[in-house]
């Protein structure tokens, strides 16, 4: 009986190994041919990603990637855009680098509005979609407080598909150019996501 019991002890062991490791081969990415992201297994069921990209939001000159939808009452002039009540929709292009004219991974689209009745706070949900390499047609989502007058902020990561599906994880978003007049913003993005 106790050889028994060490037999199927053993079996137990070695059988848990073996799912173990073939469940972690499966989960495991080859690097994907793009510069802005990088895949790797992380514990035995997820993947963790890191993207770095720019976030272009252009709110004045000949193409505005933003449109005001709603601003406070009585204000029909515009000139609190960015005061509390305003709202905005968004399709702003995502980009490997701060230039503009780089290489295209995406459209970030959605709503953000100035929430804050002191300083400038948005509150922002943005669908981050995808179009290079292994990540065209994934997508992230993004929703949280953001204090554009703070040099680094950082958002959680609530959602995605394709690729990301059951996404978390956070983002940290730097400014790299702001201009206070034309309001229109570049913005590093360097997002870690967990995922299937």
């Amino acid at each position: 009986m106790p050889k028994l019991i060490v037999t199927i002890f053993t079996f137990i062991i070695l059988t848990s190994y073996f799912v173990n490791v073939s469940s972690s081969e499966s989960h495991g990415t080859k690097s994907p041919p793009t510069t802005w992201a990088n895949t790797s297994p992380y514990g035995s069921h997820e993947r963790k990603t890191v993207l770095q990209f720019y976030f272009h939001d252009v709110m004045t000159g000949e193409s505005p990637t933003v449109a005001l939808i709603a601003q406070p009452i009585g204000d029909n002039n515009n000139s609190a855009a960015l005061g509390f009540g305003s709202l905005f929709m968004a399709d702003d292009p995502l980009t490997v680098s701060p230039d503009p004219n780089s290489n295209l991974v995406g459209p970030a689209q959605g709503l953000y509005g100035a929430a804050s009745q002191e300083g400038v706070n948005l509150i922002m949900g943005l669908n981050y979609g995808f179009v290079d390499g292994v990540y065209n047609g994934s997508s992230v989502v993004i929703f949280g407080r953001n204090s554009i007058m703070n040099p680094v902020r950082e958002f959680p990561v609530v959602g995605g598909t394709g690729v990301f599906r059951m996404a978390r994880g956070y983002a940290v978003a730097e400014t790299y150019f702001f201009n206070i007049t034309s309001r229109n913003a570049i913005v590093g993005y360097n997002v870690t996501i967990f995922h299937l």
